[in-house]
C-alpha cells in the first residue's frame, strides 16, 4: 500500500516538474536563449545555457514560486552565472589545440635521438683518431674549418681532407643498415 502511494506521488510529481519546465521554457525560452547567445556569440553554447538553466529550475522549483523575484530574473540570472562559470573554467585551463598532421606533438619521444647519437659514437670510435678530431670539431664544437685548423694546429686544407673522408667513410659504414638511414646522408663541410 504505502509503495502504490508513494508511486502515486512520485508520477504526480514528475508530471508537476515537466508541465513547471515545459511552461517556463514555453515562456521564458526565447528571450533566454538570445541573452545566452548575445553573452556566448555562439548559438550552440547558448542553448546548452539555456538546457542547464533548466535544469537548475527543475532542480530548484522553490526558488522560482517563493515571489523574491520575477521567474525571468532568476532564469537570466542563473544562466549569465553559467556563462561566467564556464568562462572562468576554459581560463583556468590551458588553451585547447586541435591535432593535426601539421602540428607537432607537444612533446616529442626522444629515444630516436638517443639511439642516433649512440650510433654515431659507435661510428666515431670506429673512426682513426685524426679523422674523429676533425669531425667533434667541425660538427660538435660548431667551429668553422679556418677554426678546426686553428684549434688542432694543422692546415685548413687537411681539416678539408679529412672532414670529407671521415664522412665517406662513415656513410660506407652504414650504407646497408636501414636503421642508420639518416647516417647516410651526412653532407660533406662546406667551405
Amino acid at each position: 500500500m504505502a509503495a502504490a502511494l508513494w508511486s502515486r506521488t512520485r508520477e504526480k510529481q514528475r508530471t508537476s516538474d515537466e508541465v513547471l519546465i515545459r511552461s517556463l521554457y514555453e515562456e521564458h525560452g526565447r528571450a533566454l536563449l538570445a541573452y545566452a547567445q548575445r553573452l556566448t556569440g555562439d548559438h550552440a553554447a547558448a542553448e546548452d545555457v539555456v538546457q542547464e538553466t533548466l535544469i537548475r529550475a527543475w532542480k530548484h522549483p522553490d526558488a522560482l514560486v517563493n515571489g523574491k523575484g520575477s521567474v525571468r530574473g532568476w532564469l537570466l540570472t542563473v544562466a549569465r552565472n553559467i556563462i561566467t562559470d564556464r568562462y572562468r573554467a576554459k581560463a583556468a585551463r590551458p588553451t585547447e589545440v586541435a591535432e593535426s598532421v601539421a602540428t607537432t606533438p607537444v612533446e616529442q619521444d626522444h629515444a630516436d635521438a638517443v639511439v642516433d647519437s649512440m650510433l654515431v659514437m659507435e661510428a666515431l670510435d670506429r673512426l682513426s683518431p685524426d679523422h674523429r678530431d676533425v669531425l667533434k670539431e667541425i660538427y660538435f664544437q660548431g667551429r668553422s674549418v679556418t677554426e678546426a685548423a686553428q684549434s688542432l694546429g694543422i692546415p685548413p686544407g687537411t681539416v678539408k681532407s679529412r672532414s670529407h673522408y671521415a664522412l665517406k667513410a662513415l656513410r660506407d659504414m652504414y650504407r646497408d643498415k636501414p636503421r642508420t638511414a639518416k647516417l647516410v646522408a651526412l653532407k660533406e663541410v662546406a667551405v
